[in-house]
């Protein structure tokens, strides 16, 4: 048996037992890849896929148990992988974080910016896209390091901790009527037309169970994934904006929108940082973490990767 045969089976899982499919990802042959996987069978002695034909239809429940052997040996060999680097580069290397646009652009700049001069010769990958995406990328081992408010906590192979609180915003432009006023209700928000993120981003889930426990029904006409965007529309006179506070805090005052705090709403949000469980961490991995937030640490990381926890609060 043999990396290649492990990595086969690994990847037809991942493509849902499509073998063409696995074949493309690998940039191989359907036909190899058929032959390696049952030649790793007959060295078992158990078949780890139940078959029609020739196409895969399930995993067996002794291949359940295999994939999970698998599961193990690559992440080790990707560990060993990341060892040979930490000792032979030193603090040389690529850094790959998986986050959102807004963490990407309001949250990351100042300790990318950091860690740059810290680390000259480490090389910053960043690999935007939605929650689960992000998750994805780290339990998939694309990244290093995942950021994000949600999603990250459902991931039974990420151990996740919290990074910084935050709340939401209103933005308008500055001659609307709720510009004026001192603290703004649920009630003036929903008879007005609505800017905000789409639901699986950035703290939407808050407000959207704030307004069904007042009963009230909120007159979304735009979602976006981008609090620019957002910001762009609000600007163009669509509606009232509802938006991350980071995304307007370095607005200058006196501009076109009028930003409001509007956290006695939608109470408070906590965007997380997670790695992959079991991953080896390299030594400017754990030095970025410590720039996010004075929360993390070294010793609290290497804690919270060796136990049984999965997600810790604040």
């Amino acid at each position: 048996m043999n990396l290649h045969q492990f990595r086969f089976v690994q990847e037809a899982v991942r493509q849902n037992l499509n073998l063409t499919e696995t074949a493309k990802a690998l940039y191989t042959s359907q036909p190899g890849i058929s032959k390696a996987i049952l030649e790793l069978e007959g060295e078992l002695g158990v078949d780890i896929f139940a078959r029609h034909g020739k196409r895969l239809r399930r995993i067996t429940e002794p291949g359940q148990e295999v994939l999970r052997s698998i599961e193990i040996i690559l992440r080790e060999v990707n560990n060993l992988k990341r060892i040979g680097d930490e000792f032979s580069k030193q603090d040389a290397g690529t850094l790959s974080i998986a986050t959102t646009h807004t963490q990407a652009r309001y949250f990351l700049p100042e300790p990318v910016a950091q860690l740059r001069k810290r680390f000259p010769k480490v090389s910053i990958s960043l690999h935007q896209g939605a929650p689960k995406q992000v998750a994805q990328m780290v339990v998939d081992e694309v990244a290093d390091i995942g950021i994000a408010t949600e999603a990250l906590d459902e991931a039974t192979e990420l151990v996740t901790l919290p990074c910084y609180e935050w709340q939401h915003a209103v933005v308008m432009p500055a001659g609307h009527p709720l510009a004026q006023l001192e603290r703004i209700t649920l009630e003036d928000l929903a008879i007005q037309p609505l800017v905000s993120y789409h639901p699986s981003y950035s703290g939407r889930t808050r407000v959207d169970r704030a307004f069904a426990a007042r009963r009230l029904k909120p007159n979304i006409v735009l979602e976006a994934i981008d609090a620019d965007v957002i910001k762009t529309y609000v600007r163009l006179g669509l509606g009232v904006g509802i938006l991350a506070e980071l995304a307007v805090r370095d607005d200058p005052p006196g501009g076109e929108l009028v930003a409001r705090p509007v956290g006695h709403l939608f109470g408070q949000n906590v965007t997380r940082v997670a790695f992959k469980r079991g991953a080896y961490l390299r030594n400017f991995v754990y030095a970025f973490a410590e720039m996010l937030s004075d929360r993390l640490s070294r010793a609290l990381i290497t804690r919270a990767m060796s136990s049984d926890t999965q997600d810790y609060q604040l």
